[in-house]
């Protein structure tokens, strides 16, 4: 595919993103998008087929350019375990404060609850991360590093579960912590870095073993 055709469809799914974390997916059509992108039926057909392939192709995009991301984290060798998981917290909110339309999008699908094809394919992309956040935790399990009684899948939700309270409740969470959330400028200077310290805080007092557990 040649570069004009690449920038075409990466502007497609651009909007495409944003469209579908202001109106969700069913709220959304492909005549909206395709008017906002500036581009035709036919065009929009062409690349993605439908609705739900335009869905999943902007699912695909944001969630395997994190996962390459993870698996060089994973295979780097210079690192340890410990420092494999600090990494993903800051790489993790990074992403929070960056996608946020994306999060959005993510997490207004998920509390759908939908059942069939689309919600499996969409459930496939997000477990291929899940998966290397898993390594890296099991890794760290083999080497001695963390304990062995550690409870990877809650150690996952939990670092998961932080974003999507955050993200999922503006208003309140804005109301909790003193500021507004949706304030970009007030994301990344303070609820990044806040995120940051409290996941790297209590992963660390969780999972590294007793004797490892010291200040570094």
């Amino acid at each position: 595919m040649d570069k004009d055709k690449i920038d075409k469809k990466d502007h497609i799914l651009d909007v495409a993103e944003r469209v579908f974390s202001e109106l969700g997916f069913d709220g959304a059509s492909t005549r909206t998008i395709s008017g906002e992108a500036g581009v035709n039926m036919a065009m929009l057909n062409y690349y993605f087929g439908s609705k739900e392939g335009l869905f999943v192709a902007v699912f695909n995009r944001k969630i395997v350019s994190f996962q390459n991301l993870l698996q060089n984290l994973g295979s780097d060798g210079s690192m340890t375990a410990w420092d494999k998981v600090e990494k993903y917290i800051e790489m993790y909110a990074e992403r929070v404060v960056n996608n946020n339309c994306f999060q959005k999008m993510l997490y207004q699908e998920m509390a759908m609850q939908r059942r069939g094809d689309l919600a499996d394919k969409i459930s496939e992309i997000l477990m291929k991360n899940v998966s290397e956040v898993h390594k890296i935790l099991q890794d760290g399990i083999d080497n001695g590093e963390f304990s062995k009684d550690i409870d990877m899948e809650m150690v996952i939700a939990t670092i998961y579960g932080t974003k999507n309270f955050i993200i999922n409740a503006p208003q309140l969470t804005s109301s909790m912590l003193g500021y507004d959330i949706q304030n970009d400028k007030l994301l990344e200077e303070r609820l990044k870095p806040r995120i940051e310290a409290y996941l790297k805080r209590l992963l660390k007092s969780y999972l590294l073993n007793k004797h490892d557990n010291t200040d570094k």
